[in-house]
């Protein structure tokens, strides 16, 4: 398996929350406007400037427009904003990607219904996946895969792609995430053919879809440990299409944590990974967010079957 050189990234302090109910090391989202440091970042990295901004969502309006190949739920700046910086403000590239989204979100739309917190419960209890409630070093987050975890028996494999696409909406609510993406560790401890035997040419596609080129969240980086011959089976599934530029963002660490630390700082980790932090659940982390009216009003002008509930907080 391939081993890739660590990019280049300034190194930068985590964000820390304007909100004070929301702590680095509880469940939340950062939904402030970008501070000086972060709009730095944004122009040094993205080629973020107002100017930029103002000129690109209109000419991404006029293009949506003009063409007329897609039709996005929403027209907003704070919706196309996503898809600008994830392309770093190139027009025709965001509009490709706008496009490739909405098509996902059509041709699954069993994606969207029963988001409720109860629906994830099993992935919750069985620890399969999880966002970390702290940013790594470098101000990204960090969303968590126990693939070994899993039983296919129980959780539909659909299942997963619901909670990561719940995840993946939400967490580019983040001004922070849009500008620096997030990172992805897959620990495959325990992994059994049960598991590969769940994916085929099309799962792999649509994992590809969901966390590389269909969502405006950008994935900087994927890490897999306790990769075994099981994986090198799956791993034979998707290696023929990742694009180089996928390609270059995995790493393989094995049982060797000290690979692991090389690119992301203990101090940002779980315990169980050699680290200082503690973890959430799934589920937990649904429940926080879903419990505020700004969460369940993004969902539900997403397409998503949910509706705003005056009894909860706004934030």
């Amino acid at each position: 398996m391939p081993a890739a050189a660590s990019p280049e990234l300034p190194r930068t302090e985590a964000l820390r929350p304007a909100l004070p109910d929301v702590l680095d090391d509880k469940v939340g989202l950062r939904l402030d406007e970008p501070d000086e440091k972060l709009k730095d970042y944004a122009r040094k990295v993205l080629g973020e400037t107002e100017e930029a901004k103002t000129r690109t969502l209109q000419e991404l309006k006029d293009t949506i427009y003009e063409r007329g190949e897609v039709t996005p739920y929403r027209m907003d700046d704070s919706f196309l904003l996503r898809f600008l910086r994830a392309r770093s403000f190139n027009v025709e590239r965001s509009h490709r990607l706008l496009k490739r989204y909405m098509r996902f979100k059509e041709q699954n739309p069993s994606y969207q219904k029963n988001v409720d917190p109860e629906g994830f419960s099993l992935i919750g209890e069985s620890d399969v996946m999880t966002v970390l409630p702290y940013l790594d070093q470098h101000g990204r987050r960090i969303l968590l895969y126990r693939i070994g975890n899993w039983d296919p028996s129980k959780v539909p494999i659909d299942d997963l792609f619901r909670a990561t696409l719940i995840v993946l909406e939400l967490g580019i609510m983040e001004p922070n995430a849009q500008i620096k993406g997030g990172v992805v560790i897959f620990d495959l401890q325990g992994i059994g053919l049960q598991h590969a035997w769940q994916v085929s040419p099309t799962i792999a596609a649509k994992v590809i879809q969901l966390l590389e080129t269909s969502s405006p969240m950008q994935t900087q980086a994927i890490h897999i440990l306790n990769e075994s011959w099981v994986f090198d089976i799956i791993y034979g599934l998707f290696s023929p299409i990742l694009a180089d530029s996928a390609l270059d963002k995995l790493y393989f660490h094995g049982s060797d944590l000290s690979s692991l630390h090389e690119h992301i700082d203990p101090d940002h980790l779980p315990k169980r990974y050699g680290g200082t932090r503690h973890e959430v659940s799934y589920t937990a982390w649904l429940e926080a967010l879903r419990n505020k009216n700004v969460f369940r009003r993004e969902l539900k002008n997403l397409g998503y079957k949910i509706d705003v509930d005056e009894s909860l907080d706004e934030y």
